[in-house]
C-alpha cells in the first residue's frame, strides 16, 4: 500500500516539474532576447539602447535648433574680423605759466613763450575687417587715420604690419592694406535695404579683448533706426547713420555691423556716452554705424587717390526760407532754402537754377534750412551729382547739380 502511494506521488510530481521547467525556460528565453543581441553576442539592454537613441536624437534636435542664421553668420564672418593696434604721435599745446611774467620781454619770451607744444606717442586700439582676398581692410579714420605704426591681428594669431592706403576724416573711413593673398573677407551688403527691427550683429575688439582670445567679441541686437543725422565731432560728419542696440563699446570702432545673412551693412563708428545720474553712470545702449553704401563710394576714391577731393564749387548762394518768404511765395509753411544768387557760368547756372528757386529736397533728403545744405556740402566730393526738387512758380521741378572742381 505504502509503495503504491509513493509511486502515485512520483507520477503526480513529474508533470509538475516538467511544467515548471518549461515555464522557466520560456521566461528565461524571452528575458534573454530582450537583453542579448543574437547577432554580435554582446550583452546590451534593449531598453537602455532605445533610451540612448532617443536621447541622442533629442540632443541632435536641440543642437539643430541652436544653430540659426545668427550663429551661421558669426561663424562665416569671424575669420575676416581683425584687431588693430596703433601708435600715433599727437601734438599737445599748453600755456606756459611763466609767460605772464616774461612773455612780453623780447629776450625771455624765447624761453617762456605764451604757448608751448610737445609731441607724445600714444597707443590705441580698434577693430577692422578684411574686404578682399588681397588684404584690404576697412576701419575708422579716428582709429588709424593718424597712425605712425599699425599692427593687424587675425584670428589665426598671425600679425601683419599695415599701411594706410587712404583716409577721410569727414566720413570717418580709413582703408588699410596688408601684404598677402587668399585672406578671408566679408561680403559688403546694401544698406539701403536695412529693415527697422531686423537682427544685426556687431563684431570687434572691445577693450582689447581680441588680444586675449584672438577672436572678435560678438553682440546681437536690432536695427533701432536708420537715416539718423548726428552732430559733427572733430571734423567728422555722421549722416544717414544706422542706429542699433547691439552693444558697441570702446574698441568696437571700425568693426562690421552685419545682417543675419552675414553681409556688412555698416561700419561701427560711435556710441552715445553713458550719462551721469546722481553721480552714477547709466548705460545708454545705443550705437551708430556708417551705412555701407556710403562707405563703398569712399573706398573707391581712397583706392584711386588716397583721399577724397572736396575742392568743388556750385555757384549757388542760398538762405533759409522764413515765415515772411514763405508767405510771399504762397507756401503753407516755411521749408527749404531759397536761391538768392546764381553765379554766371557756374555748375548751378548750367544746371538751370534761377534766383527765387526754393530747394526742398537733395538726393531724397528733406532740406529745412541752410545748415542742411552746408552739412551735405561738407560730406560731398568732386563729381557728385545732386538730384534736387525745386519749387518754382508754385510748381515742383527736378534739377541736377554737378559738383565741379574749382572754386567760386
Amino acid at each position: 500500500m505504502q509503495r503504491r502511494v509513493i509511486i502515485l506521488v512520483i507520477l503526480l510530481a513529474i508533470p509538475l516539474m516538467v511544467g515548471f521547467w518549461a515555464g522557466y525556460t520560456v521566461a528565461h528565453r524571452h528575458a534573454t532576447e530582450d537583453v542579448t543581441s543574437p547577432f554580435d553576442g554582446q550583452t546590451t539592454t534593449s531598453a537602455s539602447y532605445r533610451g540612448n537613441e532617443q536621447r541622442d536624437s533629442a540632443n541632435d534636435q536641440t543642437t539643430s535648433q541652436r544653430r540659426n542664421a545668427i550663429t551661421r553668420a558669426v561663424a562665416e564672418a569671424t575669420p575676416a574680423v581683425v584687431g588693430i593696434n596703433v601708435t600715433e604721435v599727437r601734438e599737445y599745446t599748453y600755456s606756459d605759466p611763466w609767460s605772464q611774467y616774461f612773455g612780453e620781454d623780447p629776450f625771455f619770451s624765447q624761453f617762456f613763450g605764451r604757448n608751448r607744444t610737445f609731441r607724445q606717442e600714444v597707443k590705441g586700439l580698434g577693430s577692422g575687417f578684411i574686404i578682399s582676398p588681397d588684404g584690404y581692410i576697412l576701419t575708422n579714420d579716428h582709429v588709424a587715420g593718424n597712425a605712425k605704426e599699425i599692427t593687424v591681428t587675425l584670428t589665426n594669431k598671425e600679425k601683419y604690419n599695415a599701411t594706410i592706403v587712404g583716409t577721410d576724416q569727414v566720413s570717418d573711413i580709413c582703408l588699410l592694406k596688408i601684404e598677402g593673398k587668399n585672406f578671408p573677407y566679408l561680403r559688403l551688403g546694401n544698406s539701403n535695404d536695412v529693415i527697422i527691427g531686423e537682427w544685426v550683429i556687431a563684431m570687434g575688439n572691445p577693450f582689447g579683448l581680441f588680444e586675449i582670445s584672438d577672436k572678435p567679441t560678438v553682440t546681437v541686437g536690432v536695427v533701432s533706426a536708420s537715416g539718423v543725422n548726428l552732430s559733427s565731432q572733430e571734423g567728422r560728419y555722421y549722416r544717414d547713420m544706422i542706429q542699433t542696440d547691439a552693444a558697441i563699446n570702446s574698441g568696437n570702432s571700425g568693426g562690421p555691423l552685419l545682417n543675419a545673412a552675414g553681409e556688412v551693412i555698416g561700419v561701427n563708428a560711435i556710441i552715445l556716452n553713458p550719462s551721469q545720474n546722481n553721480g552714477i553712470a547709466t548705460t545708454i545702449g545705443l550705437g551708430f554705424a556708417i551705412p555701407m553704401n556710403r562707405v563703398k563710394s569712399v573706398i573707391s576714391e581712397l583706392k584711386k587717390y588716397g583721399k577724397l577731393d572736396r575742392n568743388f564749387w556750385t555757384g549757388l548762394e542760398v538762405q533759409t526760407v522764413d515765415k515772411r518768404v514763405a508767405r510771399y511765395f504762397g507756401m503753407q509753411k516755411p521749408e527749404g532754402v531759397i536761391v538768392s544768387d546764381v553765379k554766371r557760368g557756374s555748375p548751378a547756372d548750367r544746371g538751370g537754377f534761377k534766383p527765387g528757386d526754393i530747394i526742398v529736397e537733395i538726393n531724397g533728403e528733406k532740406v529745412n534750412r541752410d545748415d542742411d545744405v552746408n552739412a551735405l556740402l561738407l560730406d560731398a566730393k568732386v563729381g557728385d551729382v545732386w538730384k534736387m526738387k525745386v519749387l518754382r512758380e508754385k510748381k515742383t521741378i527736378d534739377l541736377k547739380l554737378t559738383l565741379e572742381k574749382g572754386s567760386s
